[in-house]
């Protein structure tokens, strides 16, 4: 047993904290309240897709999501490994968390799954609250233009340069963390000089281009490829904040993407850059 609390438990992997998962999470954390008792989750550190040798693109590094999900109100996240949890029948599966967090309630989206070769859901869950004395909510989906709102089409939206669409469905601007590295400086040179920045590894990937963004509360602009027009080889995101001078080497910026202005492409000459870069700077 973790502990002899007694929990709301919600159950659920919830890669990107959309507004589905947030309404998931609002009405377990409700619930608990009126009851007096705490709100936990249980979910892994690790998407269950690479336990199977998937690839998995995440929407946020994990520890990320956990800010997140602390800041709608949830008390206490246990993580476990999935392969604890994968091969065993969705009844022990069961037997077993409410064993270790004696959940009043459970709360899961409409399309939770759990157990050897996913034999449980929300039927499941409904069949054996009586048995094992818990209260269960299966949170219907949200829909919006309609289609369902889940992870995967908000990846789908990123990767089409589609921010301001993935922007509402997560509730929140996309963000990525990474620290600044030193670059060619050439940015400097054009006379917009750039924090340069590599792309987090495991993340959904945007498409190369042009974008509206904000760091440290500040709007600026982004640029992430390979910078044709100088022939640079290797992708790099590089951010110009206007009218900052400050030293970032070193630091880890938070970038939060606004809107794709353009595709990144290549120009005939250095002037030409520069004359497009104050056009997208007015933008």
């Amino acid at each position: 047993m973790v502990n002899n609390k007694k929990y709301v438990l919600i159950l659920g992997f919830f890669d990107g904290i959309h507004i589905g998962h947030r309404k998931v999470i609002s009405e377990a954390v409700s619930y608990a309240k009126h009851n007096g008792v705490k709100t936990a989750m249980l979910t892994f550190p690790k998407s269950p897709a690479e336990y199977y040798n998937k690839n998995f693109e995440y929407l946020y590094p994990r520890n990320f999501n956990y800010e997140i999900i602390k800041s709608l109100g949830v008390d206490e996240i246990y993580q476990t490994e999935f392969s604890e949890l994968a091969d065993i029948t969705a009844k022990d599966y069961l037997k077993k968390i409410v064993s270790d967090y004696l959940p009043i309630a459970i709360y899961t989206g409409y399309n939770y799954t759990f157990g050897a070769g996913r034999g449980g859901n929300s039927d499941t869950l409904r069949l054996y609250s009586n048995e094992l004395n818990y209260k269960y909510f299966s949170v219907e989906n949200v829909v919006m233009g309609g289609e369902s709102v889940c992870s995967t089409l908000i990846k789908e939206k990123i990767k089409s340069g589609l921010i301001e669409d993935a922007n509402i469905l997560l509730g929140k601007n996309f963000s990525i963390k990474s620290k600044v590295i030193e670059g060619a400086k050439i940015g400097r040179m054009l006379g917009f000089p750039t924090a340069n920045m590599n792309y987090p590894n495991g993340i959904v990937r945007l498409p190369y281009g042009v974008y509206k963004v904000k760091t440290m509360d500040k709007p600026a602009i982004l640029n992430w490829g390979i910078k044709p027009t100088l022939m640079s080889k290797e992708p790099v995101l590089e951010v110009h904040i206007p009218d900052f001078y400050g030293d970032l080497y070193g630091q880890n910026l938070t970038i939060e993407f606004l809107r794709k202005l353009r595709d990144e492409k290549a120009f005939n000459s250095v002037e030409e850059l520069k004359e497009q870069i104050k056009r997208d700077l007015k933008q």
